[in-house]
């Protein structure tokens, strides 16, 4: 999807309105259950932003209160368009995506009893991952060493951290047809260390497009297929737009033998929600909460039931939401919103 670059840009806009202050630690006042025992056996995540400064715990007991069980850490790094050099760990990282910050969020989940997947995202600046190309076998032999050292460094923290699932790429559409004997070595080279699941994000109209999913353990997309350009989409017309989604994914799901896992769901509170969002990002489209509710409504009673579907990590969960203001934002996140109240239901079946 067109929301690589896009979601880092809009992830910094939205932490600026929440202000990850001691102050607005405070202010929460998060009661976390020492004993929380999720009931789901479906995997109920969210995609939870990188802070910028160091936070406490709060935020996981706002993750019990919706009956997560899982919490998917981004560490983002960041390439130029038709450079090879993979940049992290320079120092111009949120405390959130660094090694430091991933370790203390990791602790911080497990201790509250939820599950952590492990996401890197490399986002490129003007465009989206996943049309990333190069122009010479010299420039990807760099990128690949430079992306290998950039995996490996968190996937040395899952091991350490007993971290439940390691996502190894998300939404790298060119780069994984064009050279998918790297991601082969890569698995390989991930799992003499790394002990936990592994899975990669494709994007919703490529997964079929990837060649290694029988060397991982779930099939995992990012689930933005578009439904309808209803400016209020009707529930029950969503759940029949997702009925010939719902078939091939079922079925490839058994000619793979792999489960499939959302590693990303998710829909703007904004006119035309269950549509082509991403399209849209830098638009000043009306606020529709209704229509991001319906669509998660949807989501849910289509997929939530199904033995082949693992289950799905939301975009997107800020640390101290309760400064999110519903009502003047369009912004992915369920959070304070009616789409929360759907999540909750179905994450605690």
């Amino acid at each position: 999807m067109l929301i690589g670059n896009i979601k880092y840009l809009i992830t910094g806009l939205i932490f600026l309105f929440a202000c990850n202050s001691a102050d607005s630690q405070k202010r929460n006042n998060v009661a976390i259950d020492q004993n929380y025992h999720p009931l789901s056996s479906k995997i109920g995540g969210v995609n939870f932003t990188a802070s910028a400064t160091p936070i406490d715990s709060a935020w996981t007991g706002d993750l019990q209160n919706i009956n997560a069980n899982y919490v998917a850490l981004i560490p983002y790094a960041y390439v130029r368009p038709n450079q090879p050099k993979v940049y992290f760990g320079n120092g111009r990282q949120y405390w959130g995506e660094t090694e430091e910050g991933v370790t203390k969020n990791i602790k911080q989940a497990h201790a509250a009893g939820l599950m952590v997947m492990i996401k890197p995202q490399v986002w490129t600046q003007g465009g989206w991952i996943g049309d990333y190309d190069l122009n010479s076998e010299e420039d990807w032999k760099t990128w690949e060493s430079d992306y290998e050292s950039y995996i490996i460094t968190f996937v040395k923290i899952a091991a350490k951290e007993n971290v439940e699932i390691f996502c190894i790429g998300t939404e790298f559409k060119s780069v994984v047809k064009k050279h998918p004997s790297y991601w082969v070595k890569l698995i390989g080279d991930i799992r003499k260390i790394y002990k936990g699941k592994l899975t990669y994000c494709a994007n919703w109209d490529d997964y079929k497009d990837v060649l290694f999913w029988k060397d991982l353990d779930f099939i995992g997309i990012s689930g933005y297929f578009p439904l309808s350009d209803a400016v209020t989409p009707k529930t029950e017309d969503l759940v029949k737009a997702w009925e010939p989604i719902k078939h091939d994914l079922k079925l490839y799901s058994t000619q793979q033998n792999r489960q499939i896992l959302f590693t990303e769901y998710g829909y703007r509170s904004m006119d035309q929600a269950a549509w082509r969002s991403w399209e849209m990002e830098y638009q000043d489209r009306p606020i529709n909460n209704q229509a991001q509710a319906n669509a998660y409504s949807a989501f849910f009673r289509s997929l939530w039931s199904e033995k082949w579907f693992a289950g799905g990590f939301a975009w997107k969960w800020y640390a101290y939401f309760r400064r999110i203001d519903p009502i003047n934002n369009h912004d992915w996140t369920p959070q304070n919103k009616p789409a929360q109240q759907i999540m909750k239901q179905y994450y605690g079946k």
